[in-house]
């Protein structure tokens, strides 16, 4: 009798496809199907589809995302999906093969990263990879390394939650507290704690500091509607 490995995900049933490029589209849900025996791929052509798409439900194992979408710029795509489904791990599959792109994608939250037109081995290695719960990059591709500061702001930004994303927003449009607290419908008090919680996640003393931060990664438009 074969054991199963706890440490191991289970074996995923669905995966979207986030990626602008149609043919692509079907060439990768070919080689997922084949490399993981997916029996569920669905795609969406821009991240507002993806978006609405996962809020409708139900949510898929996997998400494989591309960074050139029409609506997104840079590593916001990323970003905004984190906070939509931050249990989902996120693999970028991407022409933007650059290491410190690379970096920065995995500090922003992605599960790995695996150059666009890759080898099915290559695949099937950053499947397995997430599968079992590690950072997949390719061979060669250190994880640490030099991120500009854009890139560093993207990341810290990525660890907040979908609710502190979006008083980050309100803080950045200089909103009071007491006017974050009307317009989310909650208290004041619980605006004040996520403020705190903001700053801490940030690495800054200030609500000027925090916004300043959010600026360096044009957060304003990494935040999805709702």
């Amino acid at each position: 009798m074969t054991q199963t490995d706890p440490s191991l995900r289970p074996a995923p049933q669905r995966a979207l496809i986030v990626d602008d490029h149609p043919l692509f589209c079907d060439a990768l849900s070919m080689t997922l199907k084949m490399v993981a025996g997916l029996p569920v791929v669905e795609t969406a052509g821009s991240l507002e589809e993806a978006t609405a798409r996962l809020d409708r439900g139900p949510r898929p194992d996997l998400v494989l995302l591309d960074l050139n979408l029409p609506d997104v710029d840079g590593l916001d795509g990323l970003v905004r999906l984190r906070l939509v489904v931050p249990d989902v791990p996120v693999l970028v599959v991407s022409s933007l093969a650059d290491p410190r792109i690379m970096r920065a994608a995995v500090r922003a939250g992605a599960a790995g990263f695996v150059p666009k037109h890759a080898h099915r081995d290559t695949y099937r290695a950053a499947l397995e990879a997430v599968r079992a719960g590690r950072t997949y990059l390719p061979d060669g591709v250190q994880a640490e390394g030099g991120t500009s500061a854009s890139e560093e702001a993207i990341a810290r930004l990525g660890l907040l939650t979908r609710q502190q994303a979006r008083i980050l927003q309100l803080i950045c449009e200089g909103k009071l507290n007491k006017q974050i607290a009307y317009e989310l419908n909650i208290a004041e008090t619980t605006v004040k704690a996520h403020v705190t919680a903001i700053m801490r996640k940030l690495g800054v003393l200030s609500r000027t500091q925090a916004v300043l931060m959010a600026k360096e990664a044009r957060f304003s438009a990494m935040v999805p509607e709702g």
